[in-house]
């Protein structure tokens, strides 16, 4: 896995109240222009499709404008959903952005929920349920410069040639928030991004389940470069700074998580935001600089993870998005880079 340690900036276009959506997407544009000044290694972006959660419906083409907006950053897909979309036309997107950028495109993708998008898209809930398998497979396969074919359950197509190809064969983060997702992504030998709902331990508990079949499989776990997810905000004080984003982000929070709807009829239950709130301070760096470093030094430590990604945007202020972003590039990058 290397010694390197990365932190980047998770951009999920969140819809605070009060704010435009142009207002909301321009905001995330300056956001990583911003984390690309602040010394941050990467972005990424987040999808999601009717709801203020997030208001970037395609990842993949936000990410070819902020690739336009800057010159030295990784600019990734935290996620694309493959439940939605066509693995080849994803891969096709993935390849081109990868030529064009001078190979500073990342990928990466997730099973999604079981919500109405597959209604609206066509896919349907055996998509989600039962074909993400064959779904990531065939993404693979298209990733890996060569022609691909499929004969599965449910993609059947002639042999094709994938056109551009990617520079190198590339190989998609995958978000993992169940075991079995775990397990594909180990057999696969292929990274995973964990959610920054879960802390510590339960990461660890991931990377280990991942290492076990990883290994089972011929793939050297300790090569992986996995990702795990979180929130940040750096004030003078840890008090200052919980109590910021205790008044802000249930605000997003909960109109956002009650915009999940299921695509059958079973209920669906969203999380109280203040109570996720609340989780989410005791979990990722939210405090002072040295209070922010030893949280991500700690979390580097019991997961062993390297890649941090971290969600800046904690009160809807584009202005104080960006102080976050430069404040910790300034204060905090430093001190978490020195980990040994």
């Amino acid at each position: 896995m290397g010694d390197e340690v990365r932190v980047g900036v998770f951009l999920p276009a969140a819809g605070f109240p009060g704010r435009g959506q142009g207002e909301v997407l321009a905001a995330a544009v300056d956001a990583a222009v911003t984390a690309e000044r602040a010394g941050f290694d990467d972005v990424w972006i987040a999808e999601h499709h009717f709801m203020s959660y997030g208001l970037c419906p395609s990842a993949t083409t936000l990410a070819a404008y902020v690739l336009g907006r800057t010159e030295r950053v990784a600019v990734g897909t935290a996620v694309s959903v493959l439940s939605t979309t066509h693995p080849v036309a994803l891969a096709e997107q993935a390849a081109l952005l990868d030529q064009v950028s001078g190979g500073r495109f990342r990928l990466g993708v997730g099973r999604g929920g079981p919500w109405v998008d597959l209604e609206v898209f066509g896919t349907g809930l055996e998509r989600y349920e039962t074909g993400f398998e064959e779904s990531l497979d065939l993404l693979v396969a298209a990733l890996g410069g060569g022609p691909v074919s499929a004969s599965g359950e449910t993609f059947q197509f002639r042999e094709v040639e994938i056109v551009p190809r990617p520079s190198a064969p590339m190989r998609p983060v995958v978000a993992c928030t169940s075991p079995g997702t775990v397990g594909l992504a180990a057999a696969r030998g292929l990274p995973m991004l964990l959610g920054m709902h879960i802390g510590d331990a339960d990461k660890a508990a991931l990377v280990d389940a991942y290492a076990r079949t990883a290994l089972r499989h011929g793939h050297d776990p300790a090569a992986t470069p996995h990702m795990a997810a979180g929130v940040a905000h750096v004030a003078d004080s840890t008090p200052e700074a919980v109590a910021a984003v205790k008044r802000s982000l249930p605000t997003w929070l909960e109109p956002g998580l009650a915009g999940y709807r299921r695509a059958d009829a079973r209920p669906h239950r969203p999380r109280d935001a203040h109570e996720y709130t609340d989780l989410l301070c005791r979990l990722h760096p939210i405090g002072s600089p040295a209070h922010c470093a030893e949280t991500l030094r700690t979390t580097i430590a019991r997961t062993g993870v390297r890649h941090l990604v971290l969600l800046p945007d904690t009160t809807g202020d584009p202005a104080a998005t960006r102080e976050n972003i430069t404040r910790l590039g300034a204060e905090v990058l430093p001190l978490v880079r020195r980990v040994p």
